[in-house]
């Protein structure tokens, strides 16, 4: 086909019916005639003065079956309905009698009937071709296409389905490879009676193409499978990591007031209650409402948490409850709330204590009948949402002093969690603060392994106000700081180190601080070093001697640390 004149590259496009008219018009296979009408000025399409006209007719409607079945494809179809309508398509278009889509198998050594057209569905379903049998076999052995012009004549042509034995006439069959790059996947088949003029190679070049669409149908279907699938796998990794983080036996502390808030973990997890967390700042409150989401039977769903204390009211209003388009300035969409995300889950609202008088009231609603509306919005919504609250504010004063409902505070304090501040368990100070050197010294990526004895005497000491979230930024500084493996007490916040933080260095005459500081060191070194006299002095760079005479001068009893683990 030659060039078009103010066709489709003009402003006014033909479809391809008007197309094939006007071509039907301008062919002739007279090239005198053919030349005569387009030297009139006649618009449409220059064609070759050898092509006929009903050459020209074939390939418009070899391209509106391409066209149709490119339809197929974006459409969202099931896999196999698609390959029906395509093989639909073939037969009602182009009049092929009967054809056939095959596929690969798992194993990779043979191919099975995926979809059929006027064959016996539930018979394909029973037949498969070893790869080199037959001629769907050999065009999945090399990869190229095949046309059997008789099948009578081809020992290759298997006829599986009988249809050549019981049709009784002549036929033609072409077969075509469906590949993916250089891997051949599959193959598409189909057959018509026998025409000696029948334009075999020009219906082998259309399967061709409809082969590629198929395969790029499948590479997009199996790319978006495999997406799918790390997606999916990531995202139940996240979960399980969540899990593992969050449940109850994570959060460290064996002391009596620790244990008490297992007890109540457990004992709330599993219903849908309402619970408040009470706490200093820094004492775990998240760490809590995670663990009884997580052990609760909502850990499949969403997880949701909003610090309200971050949040100025009108900003609040629209996180916890969303909002309609044109709410308010700046509102250029609609947007959901953390309520509607959270619907099925658990949501928590850290620090309540400072919601404002009209977001308690919504809050309120909430509780009392599960719903609420958007800002700017009308409709009421439901939610089937759990809530745990959390905050550090003195709520009983609160209501006295009119800041805050006290038919709210009655219905989120139906199950209270009090989470004792760090100095109301210091026997688990050290527990915590073995448990941060573990964490920090493989994410800063220092080999340090112990805590000295006038560091361990200082943490226990301090009065800790900002609780468990204070210890762990102190080990962070201390890890970072450490040189030799060993968190010392000089290595904490000048804090710490203060006579009211510390009894260890706090009292006495220059020379008996200096003396204690001296057996803390040797005592390290000697930790460090097994109880070894010789190694603990290499350490300390000094001598045996000096390291035995010291020993003796203060009290240190070094055969007791042999054995022991630096």
């Amino acid at each position: 086909m030659a060039n078009e004149r103010g066709g489709a590259l003009g402003k006014e496009r033909m479809s391809l019916p008007r197309r094939a008219n006007m071509l039907q018009f301008c062919c002739t296979d007279e090239p005198a005639e053919t030349e005569r009408l387009y030297k009139k000025g006649m618009k449409g399409e220059v064609i070759n003065m050898r092509v006929s006209s009903g050459q020209i007719v074939q390939r418009v409607t070899q391209l509106e079956t391409l066209y149709k079945i490119s339809q197929i494809f974006p459409a969202g179809t099931g896999h196999k309905h698609g390959l029906s309508e395509v093989l639909n398509i073939l037969a009602g278009e182009l009049g092929l009698n009967r054809g056939m889509i095959t596929l690969l198998t798992p194993s990779g050594d043979e191919v099975m009937i995926e979809a059929v057209h006027n064959l016996s569905e539930e018979y394909g379903r029973k037949i498969r071709y070893r790869i080199g049998e037959g001629v769907t076999g050999r065009v999945m052995e090399t990869g190229k296409a095949m046309i059997v012009p008789r099948v009578s004549q081809e020992p290759l042509f298997l006829n599986r389905f009988e249809r050549w034995n019981v049709t009784k006439e002549e036929l033609s069959f072409i077969c075509v490879p469906i590949s993916i790059g250089s891997e051949v996947i599959g193959t598409i088949s189909v057959d018509r009676p026998y025409d000696e003029e029948a334009p075999l190679e020009e219906e082998m070049r259309l399967l061709s193409i409809v082969a590629s669409m198929i395969a790029n149908d499948m590479r997009t279907r199996r790319d978006s499978a495999i997406q799918r699938q790390l997606l999916e796998d990531e995202n139940l990794r996240l979960r399980h990591e969540l899990e593992d983080k969050f449940r109850p036996e994570n959060i460290i502390g064996n002391s009596s007031a620790m244990r008490d808030v297992y007890r109540q973990i457990q004992q709330v997890a599993k219903s849908d209650t309402t619970v408040l967390i009470r706490g200093e700042s820094g004492t775990g409150k998240e760490l809590v409402a995670h663990a009884i989401h997580y052990a609760s039977l909502r850990a499949k769903s969403p997880f949701i948490k909003v610090n309200c204390a971050a949040l100025n009211e009108n900003l609040l209003e629209s996180e916890l409850f969303g909002h309609e388009k044109g709410a308010f300035t700046g509102a250029i969409q609609s947007r959901k709330g953390r309520l509607e995300e959270a619907d099925n889950g658990t949501i928590f609202l850290d620090e309540i204590g400072d919601f404002s008088p009209a977001i308690q009231v919504k809050l309120l609603r909430v509780l009392q009948e599960r719903e609420f509306e958007r800002v700017g919005s009308n409709r009421t919504l439901k939610t089937n949402t759990r809530i745990i609250t959390a905050t550090n504010h003195d709520l009983e004063k609160a209501i006295e002093d009119g800041g805050f409902r006290q038919d709210l505070y009655y219905r989120i304090n139906v199950f209270p969690i009090f989470l004792p501040p760090l100095r109301g368990h210091k026997d688990d100070i050290l527990l915590l603060a073995d448990h941060f050197v573990e964490l920090y010294s493989t994410k800063i990526g220092k080999d340090v392994r112990r805590i000295s004895t006038s560091a361990i005497n200082m943490m226990v000491s301090y009065h800790w106000p900002g609780n468990v979230r204070e210890l762990e930024n102190c080990i962070e500084r201390a890890v970072l700081l450490s040189t030799d493996g060993v968190i010392h007490g000089h290595h904490l916040p000048p804090t710490l180190q203060t006579s009211d933080a510390s009894g260890t260095i706090g009292t006495g005459s220059l020379n008996e601080r200096i003396n204690l500081f001296e057996r803390d060191l040797i005592i390290d070194a000697l930790n460090r070093c097994n109880g070894n006299l010789a190694a603990a002095a290499r350490d300390l760079k000094t001598t045996a001697r000096i390291i035995r005479y010291r020993a003796k001068e203060l009290s240190i009893d070094y055969k007791r640390y042999r054995g022991e683990k630096g």
